[in-house]
């Protein structure tokens, strides 16, 4: 078991880990968005009855190797993270939770079913799924959609929800799409009382948001 100060220890040699890791990397999935979510999580965690040492290396190392920029390969993540944790000498238990967390806490198209669930998982997912969502998960969107070349919007285009997780990781559609294929879907599945209500106010801006963006398209005011 560790002490406070070992498992302080911990968390300040994988703030580290994964700055390093993550240097250079797009802005949405960088450093700051793994803070935001580590925040968040700690945040949502207060009101849990949940590991706050398993919360924080889980929302730390949650996207250390987002399988999107690593050929669509959902093991280098965890590989990643369980290497460096056990290098630091984590307990196993506590290491497989980690592990599980990063494995699941992904979208995915929201079709699939998730195999594992635990209260961290709850908390971690949320605060993951929260900054998808509002003023900074429209920004990261359009980061996004800009890193990979894709159109604002083509009303040629409809959105589709009932893809794949592969469908959904190749989709090359226009980011305004993936406001109704993820964004604007995450608000009912939030899985902490905390994260839906956090979600309502976000959610809202963002319908108000794409109000705001077909009137413009259509040259109104």
């Amino acid at each position: 078991m560790f002490d406070r100060v070992n498992r302080e220890t911990v968390i300040e040699n994988t703030v580290e880990f994964v700055k390093e890791t993550l240097q250079g990397a797009e802005g949405g999935h960088d450093w700051f968005h793994t803070l935001r979510v580590w925040n968040t999580a700690q945040r949502i965690a207060r009101t849990e009855n949940v590991d706050p040492f398993v919360i924080s290396l889980g929302a730390l190392l949650h996207d250390i190797a987002d399988a999107k920029f690593h050929g669509g390969d959902e093991s280098v993540g965890p590989s990643l993270a369980s290497g460096f944790l056990r290098l630091e000498g984590v307990d196993e238990g506590v290491v497989e939770h980690v592990v599980q967390i990063i494995t699941h806490i992904s979208f995915k198209g929201g079709n699939e079913v998730q195999s594992f669930r635990s209260p961290e998982l709850d908390v971690v997912q949320d605060a993951d799924r929260l900054d998808a969502v509002g003023a900074i998960g429209i920004a990261r969107t359009f980061n996004y959609g800009g890193h990979m070349g894709r159109k604002l919007y083509d009303p040629d285009i409809k959105a589709n929800l009932n893809m794949s997780k592969e469908a959904y990781r190749s989709s090359t559609a226009p980011t305004i799409n993936h406001f109704y294929e993820k964004l604007l879907l995450l608000k009912k599945r939030m899985n902490t009382k905390a994260g839906r209500a956090l979600a309502e106010g976000r959610h809202q801006f963002m319908e108000e948001f794409l109000d705001r963006f077909y009137r413009e398209w259509e040259g109104e005011s």
